[in-house]
């Protein structure tokens, strides 16, 4: 018989430890989003950590700045930036406070409300690609920079918050080059994946933007 998943809520010190331990720690985590519609449960396959001002990668790389504040506060709260002019993506702060890294949700399995997401992803072909993505993952869970500072780990949070779930098997867990990122931070092998889940996201290097003539 399958324990069912554990479903109290992952405690502060959970995200106030390094980032690369943090990162493949959240595989299998469950994330709970109280939308207006009703709630919806994503079961966390694919993240990617960002190191702060250790890594190039990172949007903290160069110091805070009024985007970035939330990555230099207190861990366990949510952190969205708005890229490409029409896509949101959210992270979890993680490490000491003034630290500033932070933790990518690139990809997940909507276990509950999938109904709901549907309405959100309409693009989607089947529910494995409703949240196969760090932008679709957003869009399906109605996330937005209002919910940018988020606490995950508050006290009775509905809005949004991290259950313990159901880790993943350490021998289950992959590891390699971040989607996208270019420069020194293309090296870093910081994208950590449940292996063989059809909910991952593809793996993509960097292509850069050619400039209109």
């Amino acid at each position: 018989m399958i324990a069912s998943p554990d479903r109290t809520p992952l405690p502060r010190d959970f995200f106030d430890r390094p980032v690369l331990e943090v990162a493949p720690d959240l595989l299998g985590r469950l994330l709970v989003r109280d939308t207006p519609d009703g709630p919806i449960t994503l079961r966390l396959t694919e993240v990617e950590a960002y190191d702060g001002q250790n890594d190039p990668g990172s949007h903290a790389y160069r110091g805070r700045t009024a985007r970035n504040e939330v990555m230099f506060g207190a861990p366990g709260h949510v952190y969205v930036y708005f890229t490409y002019g029409m896509w949101f993506c959210m992270n979890l702060v993680c490490g000491p406070e003034g630290r500033a890294s932070a933790v990518l949700l690139r990809a997940g399995e909507i276990v509950e409300g999938a109904e709901l997401a549907r309405t959100r992803r309409l693009a989607a072909r089947n529910d494995k690609e409703l949240a196969k993505g760090p932008a679709r993952l957003a869009t399906a869970l109605d996330v937005d920079r209002s919910l940018n500072g988020t606490d995950a780990c508050a006290t009775g949070a509905t809005t949004l918050r991290i259950l313990h779930g159901t880790a993943v098997d350490p021998g289950q867990v992959r590891n390699g080059p971040r989607t996208g990122v270019s420069g020194e931070g293309a090296v870093h092998p910081w994208r950590y994946w449940v292996a063989d889940d059809p909910t991952v996201s593809p793996y993509r290097a960097h292509v850069p933007r050619r400039r209109r003539s």
